[in-house]
């Protein structure tokens, strides 16, 4: 006893205990209900207690599959109220998926009414749909009025129900699981239950096989929306080895001629658990935000089958490149995830691989055959003690009609009647002595048991006939060959193994490939890796006019227009940039804080309006200005510097931003920003200060990188740099006098100097702005 003094406010019904260790154990309590009794599936049976229960509930509702239909209020009404008391909702939820074709391999509820669609639509109210087992179903549950499997109380004790199902079939794999349990999770995909039995036919005579052989029967999945699966075999075997993995899946589609050189594409099959009507939203919403310049229109015409059409904007784009961009950019390929985390007997979750998961079904139809023949040996004896005792009472008939006459006990004098002796009939009452009359019942022995003459005592008049004791004879014969053969069942493990791989064959009779709906429906095709597409073979390449004013407003005016034409602006702007391009290039914009942005070109807004800021296109920053805006020209080289005199020689593929963030090339101090940005056309390079200072040094004194803050191009004492160039020293330097006419400067030997260095005043007619022509 513990001398701690009890706290007179806590009452005699309530405990004490620190808060870390009460939360602790109310949550472990939580955790392992919801991994024992809600999200991981039996490996036995394939099936979650809600889907167990359901099934049970149907079965007891005698919803046979060629019966009639129930209302489903009413079965998940039964479910709650006997088995399952989570939520009618929650039950009709499940009981919906298991009828809905797209959602399982191989529907266990035969449903009437509205099950939901592809599409993503809910089911109906419970109280306008109706529904019975499928055939499926029913192979699950027989055997179960047979002692196959142990049963337990339901939730109040008022009843039972089944631990686990009987199974005549893989479920677990033919219809897949999923769920999520607290610190684990399952995710199994749906196989064809051809393959899964042909695996435990060659699982049964092969008991060690590898995860590798079992593989040539089981190449993959098979899942209900079909699909192609185009994950390596490699990928696929170590999947299945480990529990863990992952498919890519991806929609089946074909390429239909227009004539004329048009065509389409039309997707059949969509991977498994995507919405159609949500894959059709995206496609769409890609397609009006310029991310898949390459398609043009999206249209569903689904009837009973899927049938979505992509239309691609020319008909030069070539069909696997744009399904290639889909790939990557939609769920028309996914990857579907494998974690087979199942319980083993029903109490230990496990990652088990392909081999282990059909050695726990087949562990469990050999359970299931021995209870089941134990349960039919019981009834075999029971009926030959009976027939034991109906074959006395015919040898002995007239006897045992004397006695049920005329005796006071007939039951007790059925069973303490010597029948080895001969009997003579009484003639009449007072000639009958009862053979019990004067004998002590505790020295007596009985020739018939309790139930031979209870049995004896039911039997109907009309059995009476002289044909019967030939029947029964017969009957007892077939019953003892029967019992022989359960016998030696029971005794000999290879004939229980034979007697499971019939039962299986008949399995696969039923419902293996040759069965309606059991061919294979997911094929298989190698498939590579998407690369990215070049932007110039997404988009058909027509001629453009870039326009960007200084308030920053740009767009794209389809053909090369003249640079000198007055364009419209919106009050107050003015234009900017005006150059020509292509819808397949670049376009790079440099701002003031020394980072390159990318603006595709085929994206651009169109130029009946007045365009759209560019600081919606990309982030630039709302304090940085825009340095300056041209096309990419791939191997070519940028003459990069800031307005402290820095720079560098940048590779213009090092300019291209793959995010709308851009990417930061030059790097500036706070109050210095970029300046110049220009690409390199001679061997010389000429820089200008505020100061009117040139200098003029070889290219081959900057060096050429992909970032940095650069290297001095010109000393100041005061200020900063003005300009810079890069020119042919042969050719001269050129700039514009002040009556607006070009002026070359080919003596340039008092200019000439080391980089870094000061530079000379600049020469006579030099522009006061500080600007060279190019």
């Amino acid at each position: 006893m513990s001398d701690t003094p009890k706290d007179p406010k806590i009452k005699s019904h309530e405990v004490s205990e620190p808060l870390s260790r009460a939360i602790g154990d109310r949550y472990l309590t939580y955790a392992l209900s919801t991994i024992m009794h809600r999200a991981l599936p039996d490996a036995r049976d394939g099936l979650k207690p809600v889907h167990r229960r359901i099934l049970y509930a149907m079965s007891r509702l005698r919803l046979s599959s060629d019966g009639k239909f129930l209302k489903s209020a009413k079965i998940s009404g039964d479910t709650m109220g006997d088995f399952h008391p989570h939520g009618d909702q929650a039950i009709y939820d499940a009981m919906a998926r298991l009828a809905q074709d797209f959602a399982v391999r191989y529907p266990l509820v035969d449903g009437q009414g509205n099950f939901g669609n592809i599409d993503g639509d809910n089911p109906a109210a419970s109280r306008y749909t109706e529904a019975r087992m499928t055939v499926v179903a029913e192979a699950l549950l027989r055997g179960l009025d047979e002692n196959a499997v142990n049963f337990q109380d339901n939730y109040d004790g008022r009843l039972t129900e089944p631990e686990v199902l009987p199974a005549a079939l893989p479920n677990l794999l033919a219809n897949g699981s999923s769920g999520i349990a607290v610190g684990m999770a399952t995710n199994i995909p749906p196989h064809n239950l051809d393959e899964l039995i042909s695996a435990c036919l060659h699982l049964i005579k092969a008991p060690n096989a590898r995860d590798e052989t079992l593989l040539e029967h089981i190449p993959g999945p098979d899942f209900p929306t079909g699909g192609v699966i185009v994950e390596p075999p490699e990928s696929i075997m170590e999947s299945y080895r480990t529990g863990r993995g992952a498919f890519r899946l991806r929609c089946r589609y074909e390429t239909e001629d227009l004539g004329r050189g048009q065509w389409q594409i039309v997707v059949t099959e969509i991977p498994y658990q995507v919405q159609k009507s949500k894959l059709i939203e995206k496609i769409a919403e890609l397609i009006q935000l310029k991310k898949i310049p390459i398609l043009a229109d999206v249209r569903d015409e689904s009837a009973e089958d899927v049938r979505i059409v992509l239309e691609p904007r020319s008909r030069t784009v070539d069909p696997d490149v744009m399904m290639g961009v889909l790939f990557k950019n939609t769920d028309l390929e996914i990857r579907f995830s494998l974690n087979m985390n199942v319980l083993i007997d029903g109490r230990t979750p496990k990652v088990c691989s392909l081999r282990e998961v059909l050695g726990a079904f087949l562990a469990h139809r050999r359970d299931v055959l021995l209870r089941r023949s134990q349960f039919r040996l019981e009834k075999i004896d029971h009926r030959l003690e009976v027939l034991e005792g109906f074959i006395i009472a015919f040898l002995n008939l007239d006897r045992v009609i004397d006695i049920i006459r005329y005796d006071d006990d007939p039951k007790a004098a059925l069973m303490y009647e010597d029948w080895g002796r001969e009997h003579t009939r009484a003639m009449d009452e007072a000639d009958y002595v009862s053979p019990l009359t004067g004998l002590d019942r505790d020295t007596a022995i009985p020739q018939l048991t309790d139930v031979q003459a209870e049995a004896i005592l039911n039997m109907r008049l009309r059995s009476l006939r002289r044909l019967e004791e030939m029947e029964l004879l017969r009957e007892q014969a077939a019953l003892m060959e029967e019992r022989a053969g359960l016998e030696d069942l029971i005794e000999q493990e290879d004939v229980q193994w034979n007697a499971i791989a019939d039962e299986l064959k008949e399995v696969r009779k039923a419902f293996g490939k040759n069965s309606e709906g059991g061919a294979r429906r997911s094929t298989f095709a190698e498939g590579t890796q998407i690369e990215d597409v070049p932007i110039e073979a997404m988009i058909e390449r027509e001629p453009i006019t870039v326009v960007c004013s200084k308030m920053g407003w740009i767009r794209a005016m389809k053909g090369h227009i003249d640079l000198k034409q007055e364009l419209k602006f919106k009050d107050g702007d003015e234009g900017r940039f005006v150059f020509h391009a292509e819808t397949t290039d670049k376009i790079l914009l440099l701002g003031t804080n020394g980072r390159f942005y990318t603006l595709p070109a085929g994206q651009l807004p169109g130029g009946r309006g007045m365009g759209e800021p560019v600081r919606l296109i990309v982030d630039l920053p709302q304090e940085a200005d825009i340095v300056t805006l041209f096309t990419h020209q791939p191997d070519s080289r940028i003459l990069l510097a800031s307005s402290a005199g820095d720079g560098f020689i940048l590779p213009a593929d090092e300019a291209i931003a793959q995010t709308r963030a851009g990417k930061q090339t030059l790097t500036v101090k706070p109050g210095v920003t970029a300046k110049v940005c220009k690409f390199i056309t001679g061997d010389h390079v000429a820089v200008v200060g505020e100061n009117r200072k040139v200098l003029v040094f070889s290219l081959d004194e900057l060096p050429e990188m992909a970032r940095g803050k650069g290297v001095r191009l010109q000393r100041y004492k005061d200020g900063g740099m003005s300009d810079a160039t890069t020119f042919t020293l042969e050719m001269g330097l050129s700039w514009f006098d002040p009556a607006g006419r070009t002026r070359t400067e080919t003596d340039l030997a008092e200019w000439q100097g080391k980089r870094a260095s000061a530079g000379r005043m600049a020469p006579r007619g030099f522009p006061r702005d500080n600007k060279f022509t190019n």
